[in-house]
């Protein structure tokens, strides 16, 4: 009988299993019954033996994350692997109030690593995966190249969201204790691989990419499942085994993945290269998923979900939501949305638990959402901030700072609508990157960038003849990037000030609400400084504000305000626009308090 392992590499969320390995060995075990998969999480021994704290604040970088294991991979360059830890780690808060150094983290990560690798006989298996996802790189290369050392005659074959593309071949080239890399998804991939390797098929799947000059297809394609309905339940057991032995008694508690959909169906964004491994867009069936959680609840004792789509489908989420609340169970759901679902919608997706979001803000400024081809404009993110807020889930989003070609006014339009998303959960800034297959990098001349290559801080992690054989995926270019990041400078200071500002009010106090009294209504607005402000609006002023609660065309404001004139409703519009209970994007308006019943 044949064994495999599938292998999740530090430094993955340790709370939570590689949907990878966990979909993968169900998928396999369904079209190979008498096949035994072994899915091993090492990361969760490396989070032990560093202290949760401490992996966790290592993990929040890709840059902390790979310079640890690269510094085991190339000793050669452990002092710039550690200058750039030091210089990434510095800008973060540092773990319970003290400094990491990454001399004893790394020490800790390697020593993890080998009692690892020792710990299996590998000759035992007929394929060794590993997958290769956000912060796993580095230590994909190093478990890899202890492996192989053991046991030299097992195939090992990396696939992964961070080695797609064009990276994955090249890792092929350059590090020798590879012998197969996957483009794209995995299980058809992957088991084609596997019945070549066992000798049932003459060819490997178009997909995979090999080591000898014969199996180097000149085109690599991906191999994807057409129905994601076809995909069994993923099978979760090894990790909650390993996590039983290794953390039970820390008092984790896990958060299941899951997936709707693959790829994105808006798929247009400029800075994006997150869909280098889907081609087009597929979703399961509502029944299909809903199942998937109810079983995945019941099986594991779990309410915690996180949904690893790019984007919730549009249409569906809702709808989806609505079969979860029928289950009747107390889930905790995080899930990452674009800004185009209603009040109404969140208001049934929150009923049916969905608690946390991560929304793809990016601007609020709509020229730049134009340049950078978001398909929405600055209201709509208002609107969903606000919206967010007042069914009770948590928001975060990040504004993209310093994107090319970024205009003075931009700058301005956000300093400007940052005072009206004040009373809502703060965003966080993020500063341009250039992804490799990302629009801009398809094409520079129309961003004003050139000298593309790959990212300088790969410096510090790789020496400079492997660096510059890779194909790495974040990238470094010329243009106007001095410019640019001295002129968001304000909006990066703004966004602190709003983080500090918040967290001494209270980071979940409501400081923008309203109270209805039928014939009237009480608006309780928190200022920045403190002060508590009351306004009253009566009649057909409370009856135009409600109205306004998603965003109206001022033509729409006006034909409800019988018996008075354009001018009238523009002037009262303006002024709660400059008393910032309403935001105004040319004709549109969105009233900004939230209904609370709190006094």
């Amino acid at each position: 009988m044949d064994i495999i392992a599938l292998i999740a590499p530090p430094w993955p969320l340790f709370n939570r299993p590689s949907i990878q390995l966990a979909t993968l060995k169900a998928f396999l075990r369904q079209e190979e019954p008498g096949l035994k998969v072994h899915s091993l999480h090492p990361y969760l021994q490396l989070a032990n033996e560093l202290g949760l704290k401490y992996y966790h604040e290592i993990s929040q970088s890709s840059w902390t994350a790979e310079s640890i294991g690269a510094g085991i991979l190339f000793p050669e360059m452990r002092d710039r692997c550690d200058r750039l830890f030091s210089r990434i780690i510095k800008k973060r808060a540092s773990c319970a109030g003290r400094p990491i150094s990454p001399g004893p983290v790394r020490e800790v990560m390697a020593e993890t690593i080998d009692a690892f690798v020792d710990h299996y006989d590998w000759r035992d298996y007929r394929l060794i995966g590993i997958t290769v996802c956000l912060n796993q790189l580095c230590a994909s290369l190093l478990i890899a190249k202890k492996i192989k050392e053991l046991a030299p005659s097992v195939p090992i074959v990396i696939g992964g969201a961070s080695c797609s593309g064009k990276l994955g071949p090249s890792l092929l080239e350059v590090f020798p204790q590879i012998d197969y890399a996957v483009n794209g998804e995995g299980e058809r991939p992957l088991l084609g691989l596997l019945r070549y390797i066992q000798g049932k098929r003459d060819r490997l799947p178009e997909a995979v990419y090999g080591r000898t000059k014969g199996d180097r297809p000149d085109d690599i394609k991906k191999e994807q499942i057409p129905d994601l309905d076809l995909l069994p339940i993923p099978d979760f057991d090894d990790y909650f085994e390993q996590l039983g032995q290794i953390l039970d008694k820390r008092g984790i508690s896990p958060m299941l993945p899951v997936e709707f959909s693959r790829g994105c169906w808006w798929r247009r964004c400029n800075f994006c290269n997150l869909n280098l491994q889907w081609s087009g867009y597929r979703t399961k069936s509502l029944k299909k998923m809903a199942s998937e959680i109810d079983y995945l609840s019941r099986h594991y004792g779990i309410l915690d979900f996180a949904f690893m789509d790019n984007a919730l489908p549009k249409i569906q989420a809702a709808r989806l939501f609505q079969l979860l609340a029928a289950h009747n169970r107390d889930y905790r759901i995080f899930a990452e949305l674009r800004a185009v679902h209603s009040r109404d919608e969140l208001a049934v997706m929150a009923r049916g638990g969905l608690k946390d979001i991560q929304v793809g803000i990016e601007s609020l400024s709509t020229s730049l959402l134009r340049r950078i081809n978001k398909g929405i404009r600055a209201i709509d993110n208002v609107a969903i901030m606000r919206h967010a807020e007042e069914v009770g889930i948590r928001l975060d989003g990040n504004l993209i700072i310093h994107f090319p070609g970024s205009t003075e006014e931009e700058v301005e339009q956000t300093i400007e609508a940052l005072d009206f998303v004040w009373p809502f959960r703060p965003l966080n800034t993020v500063s341009f990157w250039l992804g490799l297959g990302s629009p801009v990098e398809q094409r520079p001349s129309d961003f004003a960038i050139s000298r593309i290559r790959s990212h300088h801080f790969f410096t510090y992690l790789f020496p400079e003849e492997i660096y510059r054989r890779l194909s790495l995926l974040i990238l470094s270019y010329r243009g106007d990037r001095e410019l640019q990041y001295q002129r968001w400078h304000r909006v990066k200071k703004k966004v602190m000030d709003w983080h500090v500002q918040r967290r001494q009010m209270g980071i979940d106090k409501k400081t923008l609400t309203y109270r209805d009294g039928g014939e009237y209504l009480i608006i309780t607005q928190k200022l920045p400084d403190g002060r508590v402000l009351s306004h009253r609006l009566r009649g057909l002023s409370r009856r135009l504000y409600l109205h306004c609660i998603t965003p109206k065309t001022l033509a729409s404001v006006c034909d409800q305000a019988t018996g008075q004139t354009h001018e009238q409703v523009r002037d009262f519009i303006r002024g709660l626009v400059e008393k910032r209970l309403v935001f105004q994007e040319d004709d549109k308006v969105i009233s900004l308090a939230i209904h609370s019943v709190e006094p």
